[in-house]
Formats: C-alpha cells, structure tokens, sequence
C-alpha cells in the first residue's frame, strides 16, 4: 500500500499533505454555510486528479504550453468581457459558460500569464533588457491581461499585476523599467476611471461594483452598504480564542457569500482566533514549502516557476483573510482550496501539479549549476548567466 501511494504521489510529500489537509478542512466551512457538500466534493475530486496528471509531466514542459495557454486565456478573457454573465447580482466577476459548465477564465490565465513571464525571464537570462525590448515579450501581455479584466473585476486585475510585479523583479528584470510600467499603468487606470465616471453608461454595472465597494471602504461614514463587512465583523468578534464551535455560527446565516469571498470569517466564528491562526500557518507552511522546492530545482525555469506560485497562492489567501477583517476593501477573492468554487480550486490544483512536477525533476537537464537558494548572493538567472559555457 505505501508503495503504491508512493508511486501515485510523486515529489514532495509535504506539499500533498498540506494540499489535502486544506482540501479535506474545506468540507467543513463549507458544508455548515451552504449545508451541501456534493459540488464542492466534484471541485475537490476533480482538481486532485488535475493535480495528478500535471505533476506526472516534465516541468519543462509548461514553459511552451505557456505561450499557447496564454493565447486562449486572452481570448476568453475577451470573450468575457463581452459575453460573459453577471452571476449573483452585484457581483462584478465575469463567467463564460462552456458546454453547460461556468467558468472564470481570470483565474487560469493569470496563472499562464504568470508562467509564460516566467519562461520569458529565463529564456533572456543573458539579455540587457532595455524598454523598448521588453515591451512586446513582458509588458504588452501584463497590459492586455489586466486590461481586460479591470472593467469586470478590478480586484483582480490588481492582484495579477501584483504577482506579475513580483515575479519580474525576483527573475531579475531592471527596477527602472518596472517602475516606467507602474507609471504608464496609473496613467491607464486614471483615465480608465475618469471614462467611467464621465460615462456611467459606457460599461453598464460592470464598473459599479468595485466603485462602490471602494467608496464604502474609503467613506464608510457616507455610505450605508457596509452590510457584509458588518457581519464579518460581528462572526469574527463572536469566535473569541475557540470558536463557537463546528456549524454553530449564527453570523453565518446572515452573512452573504459566507463559502466563497468571506469564508474566513464563518471559519473564525466556528473555530476562534486559534483556527483562524493555524490557517494562516498553514499557508505560510506551504509557502516556504514551494519556496523549498524551487531551492531544490535542476533548471532556473523550475525555481522561479515556484517563486511566482508561492507569491500568487500565499498572497491570494492572505488578501481574503484580509478583507474578512476589514484591512482591504471587499476584493472577491477566495480562499484557495477553502472556498467552494471551481475555477479557483481548478487553478490551484493546477498550480501545484506545476509545483509538484518541479519537486519530482524527472526528466529536467540542469540549467544552472549551483543556483542559489533564496538570500543567496545572486539569483537563479545571475547564477545562470555567469555560468561557464562550453
């Protein structure tokens, strides 16, 4: 029996283990606010069996898929924007509907937005990147991506900015250009604002949500829709060190999107500050855990891969905790692995069986000889590039 799990399981075990452990504790969280488990069970089952078959590939072969992945996800992110449905009401995020199954094409195609930068950043290890060299292969992607999720979700939008700052600066690329993109991005997203408030109309209620929800959060005083954050509040304040217990919560029969964007504060009601605590150590766990997988990596392509995942998953969750306790306004971001929800788990899922593919090395030359491990003296792509060539 162990043989065989070993044989199944491959790579890093303790990344399995904490994958499963927030998996199996989603059930709970999930069932006591929606007192049904069978999608959140087919979510789960089916992004284990993602997990599965990515993690079996060569790592090196997602640096190409990338390119193409990210042409799809561009299209459907276009696609959403215009055809894509409102679900819930006032929730701003776009879906599209494949074959009768809905879908957030935002969330997979930030995560090949984040590994195509990754294989470019690699791939022109030995290249000066100058602005105009770097506007085509890095810059123009982050554009159009963000781009087009901004009307819809501008939450989003920014985390994937983020990430995508994040791996730019770790893989090396010069200071001075990122800064130059920063500013050409404000510029964007100040006349981008100024069309929406100028013409309310132009992009009917799609800029509405995330209008309001920073209105409420900046001027909480003049507005009075501060309903769900009030509640989170009060769940939170009712958990005390303990909890009132698994599916006791009272604040969660009040509490809207109680499974998805604040499920932190039903898990804080019904397992205390003590829960809440060890689930942020549980992330954290797993984010030195990918960290350690990239130390451990036989190509640069792997290491800096699981970089950006730790960055992306790690930051993802803690945004969500954040807004529960009010120090972000409402982003509708989920709880990775926790909210019920299938796009995010799928992603994910994906992510990891990316990560677990890298702890595995089957198959992966090495790129770069003694590359340094995280607060080494020089980085993966420096160690590469100043490696003797034969």
């Amino acid at each position: 029996m162990r043989r065989l799990l070993k044989r199944l399981f491959q790579g890093n075990t303790i990344v399995w283990v904490l994958m499963f452990a927030l998996a199996v504790f989603s059930f709970m969280p999930v069932f006591s606010g929606s007192r049904s488990l069978y999608h959140h069970f087919i979510f789960i089952l089916s992004g284990a069996f993602i997990t599965l078959v990515v993690h079996r590939l060569p790592s090196r072969f997602f640096s190409p898929f990338s390119v193409l992945a990210l042409g799809f996800g561009i299209v459907l992110l276009a696609f959403a924007l215009v055809q894509g449905q409102t679900i819930g009401g006032a929730n701003a995020s776009r879906w599209v509907n494949v074959g009768g199954m809905k879908f957030q094409p935002s969330a997979l195609t930030s995560l090949f937005l984040l590994v195509y930068l990754v294989r470019q950043l690699v791939r022109n290890a030995e290249k000066t990147w100058t602005f105009r060299s770097s506007v085509v292969p890095i810059l123009l992607p982050i554009a159009v991506v963000c781009g087009l999720i901004l009307p819809a979700n501008f939450s989003t939008s920014a985390l994937v900015f983020f990430n995508a700052s994040a791996v730019l600066l770790i893989g090396g690329f010069p200071f001075k250009h990122w800064f130059k993109m920063v500013g050409i991005a404000l510029v964007f997203l100040t006349f981008f604002i100024g069309i929406a408030v100028t013409f309310p109309d132009l992009f009917s209620n799609r800029v509405d949500t995330w209008k309001s929800r920073l209105d409420s959060y900046f001027h909480p005083e003049k507005n009075e829709d501060t309903y769900q954050i009030d509640i989170a509040k009060m769940a939170i304040a009712e958990g005390h060190i303990t909890g009132q217990g698994p599916g006791r919560g009272i604040q969660k029969n009040f509490l809207p999107q109680k499974n998805t964007d604040f499920i932190y504060a039903l898990i804080v009601e019904e397992w205390g500050i003590l829960g809440g605590t060890v689930l942020i150590f549980g992330y954290l766990w797993l984010f030195f855990q990918i960290l350690k997988v990239g130390q451990k990596a036989e190509t640069a392509f792997g290491h800096l891969l699981c970089v950006a995942i730790a960055f992306s998953i790690t930051f993802q969750a803690l945004i969500n905790m954040a807004v529960a306790v009010n120090l972000f306004p409402v982003t509708g971001q989920t709880l990775p692995l926790v909210s019920e929800g299938g796009t995010s788990i799928w992603t994910t899922c994906l992510a990891l069986g990316m990560v677990l593919s890298v702890s595995r090395g089957k198959g992966d030359k090495t790129e770069a000889e003694g590359a340094y491990a995280l607060g080494g003296e020089e980085s993966v792509l420096e160690a590469e590039r100043n490696t003797p060539t034969a």
